[in-house]
């Protein structure tokens, strides 16, 4: 009884201290500073939780992911959200668990994705829901400070289309593990021999002019061999006008690679205008401009980046990533920060995983513990596992972190990083292993439970996989046993719809089931999957009798599982999904494609005659 008892003062005390919670809040102004904080807390941490607070979601009810939803369908949706809204705080918390105390060290990042380079990036427009903004007003959430402080971006992608506009100059790779990729041809040998020889001349111009005292002469060698100043030191340009030609050039120059240090030249539509080789005075001097351009690179990269910097930060750390949501949350992250997103889940999987090779998702984690029947919040599951097991665990956070308002921003961080312990306990999953790498059991039982990686190619489920259906209580169907109906009256609720089916066809004589999607859709589910094509038939019949007929005459309408993937695969998302269907159905029939583009002439109006 006294552990019990302590175990709830202990949760007594996580919640009633929530508002004291010390979050790092960063902004665009305290960016750079937080961002070497933050790489050193991934550093030090075993796990990073992150969570997204976005201006909107699924705008209408069959828009949200559903229980019958496939694999495939899934992603449609999280794809059509990702590119419609925007992230507004991105919320991330470095963490370890040493023995029964979790360490944290939470970061809210505020994200605004304006256009600091005048290049038209990251978005022109982003969609907002009314609600979330609301919602986030209550919490005190500052959107003035979130539109003129709040952090912008790049993604990878957009980071090259902009440097292929603005053009740039950058060293080139490890000049010793550069080297053309086939023998030289006549063209090439002739290019070679020719800049070696210009090369050659330029550096002697300099050489004899430290040995001369006559100033014209040796501006004269030096204008004549094409000489120009990069600061304070000689530089001289060589235009190209292929990628062999840059690679060429850069291993010639490494016959001078004790004197000259070369940068490529970008061009602005793209590809690469010059390489440009600068002449340094020693080792010494050679090391420091080295160390020069690398800084003036990396500091124009930051300026490209912007928050995609965390990104790249967390993926270069390779940590395990703890999500609550992971299909929705990287269908974002790919979206904004590395790429747009690929029609095909499995190419989605494959980008992902090259860049977050563990990813754990704790909703799907808790679906191995039982008793959770449906979708919860974090904070219900949070509640749900307080009532129903004992997994203590204390909540170690800094006292006071910089800029921390004490507002709830990027609580949920925090929550996902407690929660994920707990159900991590419930399991009997040691996470202290992960420090040492040596709990197999810890890597194999984590990496079952990561969500993402179940969307991979050599962890996907079969093509006809089943899905969920609510029939007393939660059970697997195929796919091909389901029927959509829409054109239905007004008031009818799942109860009478089915009192109206059973008897018009013989198909409704075996077991099935009814389910309202949204209010004007209702999806039928058979016990057998011949039944739902014997229906599909017999709906779009002329031959049809009896009461079915007369349901088909006041308008109903009927379409199998392949029609609902057609209207996710091809963004068809009207607000509700009768509309969508049928506008699919019209969409595939040939006759009425023709008729839409067979206009009258009457049908325009002439300028000229007005």
């Amino acid at each position: 009884m006294a552990s019990r008892f302590s175990y709830f003062q202990l949760h007594r005390r996580l919640y009633t201290t929530t508002s004291q919670w010390s979050v790092r809040q960063v902004r665009n102004s305290n960016f750079l500073g937080s961002l070497e904080d933050l790489k050193n807390d991934i550093s030090d941490s075993d796990f990073i939780a992150l969570s997204l607070q976005r201006t909107g979601s699924s705008s209408f009810p069959w828009h949200r992911l559903q229980p019958f939803d496939t694999h495939d369908t899934a992603y449609c949706k999280a794809k059509y959200a990702a590119e419609k809204f925007q992230i507004i705080q991105f919320s991330l918390c470095p963490f370890s668990v040493r023995d029964s105390k979790l360490i944290a060290h939470p970061y809210n990042f505020h994200l605004f994705p304006r256009d600091e380079l005048n290049i038209g990036m990251p978005s022109y427009s982003f969609s907002c829901q009314v609600s979330h903004l609301t919602s986030m007003a209550r919490e005190g959430f500052d959107f003035g400070a979130w539109v003129y402080d709040g952090i912008s971006y790049l993604s990878r992608a957009q980071e090259s289309i902009a440097k292929t506009q603005m053009g740039s100059q950058t060293l080139p790779p490890n000049i010793n593990a550069v080297k053309p990729s086939s023998e030289l041809s006549v063209a090439d040998t002739i290019f070679v021999q020719r800049v070696k020889s210009r090369v050659k001349n330029w550096k002697d111009a300099y050489d004899s002019s430290s040995k001369t005292s006559d100033a014209l002469l040796s501006t004269l060698k030096k204008l004549i061999v094409g000489s120009e100043q990069y600061g304070s030191r000689p530089s001289i340009v060589i235009d190209v006008y292929s990628e062999r030609q840059v690679l060429l050039v850069l291993e010639l120059l490494k016959e001078f690679s004790d004197d000259l240090v070369p940068v490529v030249i970008s061009a602005k539509g793209g590809g690469t205008q010059a390489v440009r080789a600068i002449l340094t005075s020693s080792k010494e001097d050679k090391i420091l401009l080295e160390k020069e351009l690398q800084y003036l690179e990396d500091k124009e990269n930051k300026k490209f980046r912007g928050f995609r910097e965390v990104i790249d930060v967390i993926s270069a750390s390779q940590k395990p990533i703890v999500s609550y949501n992971s299909l929705h949350d990287f269908t974002f992250i790919h979206s904004k920060f590395l790429a747009p997103l690929p029609t095909s889940i499995d190419e989605y999987a494959s980008s992902l995983h090259s860049v977050f090779p563990r990813v754990h998702d704790v909703k799907h984690l808790m679906s191995k513990i039982g008793g959770l029947s449906k979708p919860m919040s974090i904070a219900a599951a949070y509640s749900y596992l307080k009532k129903q097991y004992y997994a203590p665990s204390y909540l170690d956070i800094p006292v006071e972190a910089p800029g921390n308002d004490h507002k709830p921003h990027g609580h949920n961080a925090i929550r996902l990083c407690h929660l994920f312990a707990q159900v991590c306990s419930v399991l009997k999953i040691d996470l202290s292993g992960v420090q040492s790498n040596d709990n197999e059991c810890l890597a194999s039982m984590l990496d079952e439970c990561s969500n993402v990686s179940s969307f991979s190619p050599y962890h996907c489920k079969p093509k006809d996989e089943d899905v969920k259906i609510w029939a007393q209580g939660v059970r697997k169907v195929s796919c091909r046993h389901l029927v959509f109906l829409w054109g239905l009256r007004e008031g009818l609720t799942a109860r009478l719809l089915k009192a109206s089916l059973e008897g018009t066809h013989e198909v409704f004589c075996e077991e099935f089931d009814v389910r309202f999607v949204d209010k004007k859709c209702a999806i039928v589910v058979f016990s057998q999957p011949d039944l739902s094509e014997t229906f599909l038939d017999a709906i779009n019949s002329d031959n049809i009798v009896g009461s079915l007929r007369e349901m088909v005459s006041e308008g109903l309408r009927a379409a199998g599982y392949e029609t609902y993937k057609k209207i996710c695969s091809f963004d068809l998302w009207e607000a509700d999904l009768a509309e969508s269907l049928e506008r699919a159905i019209l969409e595939a029939d040939p006759e009425t494609a023709q008729l839409d583009i067979n206009y009258s002439n009457d049908s325009f109006i002439y300028l000229n005659d007005l």
